[in-house]
Order: C-alpha cells, then sequence, then structure tokens
C-alpha cells in the first residue's frame, strides 16, 4: 500500500468518525482540517523549542569559551617563556 493511498484512508476514516460525532452532538470539530491545523501548530512549536535549544547551546558554548580561552593563553605564554 502507497504512503497516499494509506493518508488517504486515515483521512477518510477520520472524516467518518468527525461525522457520526457530530450525528451525536458531541462535537463538530473533528475533521481533516483541524487536524492539519493542529499538526502545524505543534511543528511550529517544536520548531521554537529546537531553535530554543540551539540558542542556549550556542550561549553556553560561548561562555566556555570565554573561560577557556583566558587559560589557553596563559598555558601558550608560559610555553614561550619556557622555550
Amino acid at each position: 500500500m502507497n504512503t497516499q493511498k494509506l493518508m488517504n484512508t486515515a483521512l477518510n476514516s477520520l472524516d467518518a468518525i468527525g461525522y457520526r460525532l457530530d450525528q451525536y452532538g458531541i462535537t463538530g470539530k473533528v475533521n481533516r482540517h483541524n487536524l492539519a491545523a493542529f499538526i502545524m501548530l505543534e511543528q511550529k512549536h517544536l520548531e521554537g523549542e529546537w531553535d530554543s535549544i540551539q540558542v542556549r547551546l550556542d550561549r553556553r558554548r560561548a561562555q566556555v569559551e570565554g573561560l577557556v580561552r583566558p587559560v589557553l593563553n596563559q598555558v601558550n605564554r608560559f610555553r614561550g617563556a619556557a622555550s
């Protein structure tokens, strides 16, 4: 079964479930459009979380480099004086 056929089957089933629930007066919010909106919203949320993690990582990397650089400079200076 190819991906497109599987996706169409899943979306048609979702529409059928939403239609049945709507007939029983439970909800009218279960359909492929709301599912797609939810997925896009979560995708953007995850992209934002990933960007936040990247920024925190870059900040920590800069902090470590700021601490290590003076130490390396001192070591190099000492090595130069010892030669």
